[in-house]
């Protein structure tokens, strides 16, 4: 299994184990044990869903400061379609462009730009009908790694072609060279992310060995100053190179649009994620030519590192598009260059397995059966596991006890002839047995 880098991480201190995010984690990739939340690396997809539900600020992303940006002669930002959704009264892109410049960049390339590439070269792809239907999109590094933890029957499906921000930092870097004649070593790319897969990405990349991006700032980290940064301009700057197809990729459904497809699917958040998954793993949707798919609600203008709400970010877009072209940029030849396209095969990522051989695999999936039977199948999440399967399952690797469900406990302690009253105690008030409901009235 590859060793991945992640950029959620957990502040223990901050934690205090309230189950919260054991519910939300679409790959049950966290546990709570002695108080306190755990994150299992390899289950991890780096969604950001525990991020955004964590009432106590616990979980966080590990994005890179803007002083990072010094360490390069040549400084270049990579601001994602979704950042221009985060001003209100935005017609005119340049304004935030210009501020990047005041900010210490030298130069600014958008992600829209990438994106229209991407569209193009997916409408080339999906026209000469070499594709595995249905079509899913690798845009979203979350869905990519969900696909490889739960869904490896799918992996042959995903389109193998750079992200907009991949294919946006090869451009870039490629035009600097030419611009500055300096070695490409000393020019900086980095990307501002709304999002923590995005940084993930970036230093495990997927379908590649090694992210043109130096770099992720994450855009509530640079927002206030880019913001007092457009109020005090001292030159507005032509900048934009972007047209309504790139900045669409933004929301949910605007790749999907780009691709000039008629049979397709957008679906956003990753709940929904997952039942178009399963719904293409059971083969129900094989007359669908291509499916976007977003973690984040709304796409990327839900990430957990914006500053709007999503809802408002994608109006103020949908605002912004009237005033932009249909499209600026595109393929030269009908032919999709070789640095467009992935260089690796991705790979599953076996970590749903109960051992390495089939027969000691099948002897602990049904001492997992029988345990689950023996359950109350409640699904809880007071033994801190997200549901009965689970604590089943990390019984049998020697992650958990048996007492961890806490009616098995009672169940054990009754044939040590505790009293009726003293049972009931252990149990979580919602799951105790009747009781007078005049006491429950309002005084």
């Amino acid at each position: 299994m590859d060793t991945v880098f992640h950029s959620v991480s957990l502040d223990k201190e901050k934690c205090l184990g309230c189950m919260n995010c054991i519910k939300r984690c679409p790959t049950q990739a966290i546990r709570v044990r002695h108080g306190k939340a755990t994150i299992i690396s390899e289950r991890c997809i780096d969604c950001g869903e525990c991020i955004r539900i964590c009432p106590h600020h616990a979980k966080s992303a590990k994005s890179d400061p803007l002083a990072i940006i010094e360490g390069y002669k040549y400084k270049i930002a990579l601001p994602a379609p979704s950042l221009y959704g985060q001003f209100n009264n935005l017609t005119d892109v340049n304004y935030v462009l210009s501020a990047f410049i005041e900010l210490g960049f030298d130069y600014v390339f958008e992600v829209a730009r990438g994106a229209e590439m991407i569209s193009d070269a997916t409408r080339k792809l999906l026209k000469s009908n070499s594709l595995k239907k249905p079509v899913i999109s690798s845009a979203c590094p979350a869905v990519c790694r969900l696909i490889r933890v739960s869904y490896p029957d799918l992996i042959d499906n995903i389109l193998t072609l750079n992200t907009p921000m991949d294919e946006s930092a090869h451009l870039a870097r490629k035009e600097a060279v030419e611009r500055t004649g300096l070695a490409p070593e000393d020019i900086g790319i980095f990307f501002i992310t709304p999002c923590p897969a995005k940084i993930t990405s970036i230093k495990s990349p997927l379908g590649f060995s090694k992210s043109e991006v130096n770099g992720a700032i994450a855009i509530n980290e640079i927002y206030p100053q880019l913001l007092n940064k457009m109020e005090h301009l001292n030159e507005l700057k032509t900048l934009e190179q972007a047209g309504k197809i790139g900045v669409g990729w933004a929301s949910s459904g605007g790749e999907a649009a780009g691709s000039m497809c008629e049979r397709y699917i957008a679906a956003d958040g990753i709940e929904n994620v997952i039942k178009i998954l399963e719904e293409v793993e059971n083969e129900k949707l094989n007359n669908i030519d291509f499916i976007e798919l977003n973690a984040c609600t709304g796409g990327c203008v839900g990430g957990c590192l914006q500053v709007s709400n999503n809802f408002v970010a994608k109006t103020r877009l949908k605002t912004l598009r009237k005033y932009l072209p249909v499209s600026v940029n595109r393929l030269d030849t009908d032919e999709i260059p070789d640095e467009m396209c992935w260089d690796e095969k991705l790979e599953p990522l076996s970590v749903l397995k109960l051992a390495d051989n089939v027969t000691d695999a099948m002897k602990l999936m049904n001492q997992v059966s029988e345990m689950v039977r023996n359950f109350p199948g409640l699904d809880c999440g007071t033994c801190g596991a997200p549901t009965c399967r689970a604590l089943a399952e990390d019984i049998v690797r020697g992650y958990a006890s048996i007492d961890h469900c806490i009616f098995r406990l009672k169940d054990e302690m009754k044939s040590n002839d505790m009293s009726p009253s003293e049972l009931e105690k252990i149990i979580p008030v919602p799951f105790r047995g009747e009781i007078d409901e005049e006491k429950l009235k309002w005084t």
